[in-house]
């Protein structure tokens, strides 16, 4: 069985594929099942940025952590 993620594409890609997605729904050019299946394409794509975004989110307040030794501390020039 496949890794679900090895069927989904970067953030940037899939932010790319949901506008296309979008503009394809938008069109009323497919059928239903058609649509189903990109609406379908469409929630995957959107939870995996989600989560993306979740992540880079966690990384970033843990950069801004204070209290944690390991984290960037604000740069003093002495000046």
């Amino acid at each position: 069985m496949k890794d679900k993620t090895e069927k989904l594409p970067d953030f940037e890609k899939a932010l790319e594929e949901l506008e296309t997605l979008v503009e394809q729904l938008e069109s009323g050019d497919l059928t239903l099942d058609q649509s189903l299946a990109q609406f379908k394409r469409g929630v995957e794509l959107t939870r995996h940025c989600q989560g993306v975004l979740d992540e880079a989110q966690q990384v970033v307040l843990k950069l801004m952590d204070t209290d944690d030794e390991t984290s960037a501390a604000p740069f003093d020039s002495g000046d």
